[in-house]
């Protein structure tokens, strides 16, 4: 009954461990993306299996279970949560050094190009004001 969620589960566990030591390893993996749709899908069958479950058994689903096949749901849904902690924690970090790298590099720009523009106020004043330096990224670092 809980076969095809259990397994969605554990593959989205594995999938997550896969991507969380490889960004361990190294800070940039060419097939970032298609990990994230996978990850997608396999969240949306999980979803979809949990409405099905419910569809087929208005009343508590869970409740309903054997203790062998709660079991096995339970250790699915540890593993998952564990997972997805790590993965969290790494993915936020990665985004960080992302915008911290983006800073330092937008910084650098604007100080070898100079781009500060002085204007003066309807009152007489000057007043200094930092334009951002122009900054392309190429599609591949």
């Amino acid at each position: 009954m809980i076969t095809q969620l259990v397994d969605a589960m554990l593959s989205l566990t594995a999938l997550m461990e896969e991507e969380s030591e490889r960004l361990a390893r190294t800070p940039y993996i060419r097939e970032l993306g298609e990990i994230a749709d996978a990850k997608l899908r396999l969240a949306g069958r999980i979803e979809a299996e949990v409405a099905r479950l419910k569809r087929e058994n208005p009343e508590d689903w869970l409740e309903t279970l054997e203790p062998e096949a709660r079991e096995k749901l339970s250790d699915a849904s540890r593993a998952l949560r564990d997972a997805s902690i790590v993965n969290s924690r790494i993915l936020s970090r990665q985004i960080e050094l992302s915008a911290e790298m983006m800073a330092a590099i937008a910084s650098e720009a604007q100080r070898l190009t100079g781009s500060r523009s002085t204007t003066y106020s309807a009152c007489g004043g000057l007043y200094g004001m930092d334009a951002p330096a122009p900054i392309s990224v190429n599609a591949r670092l």
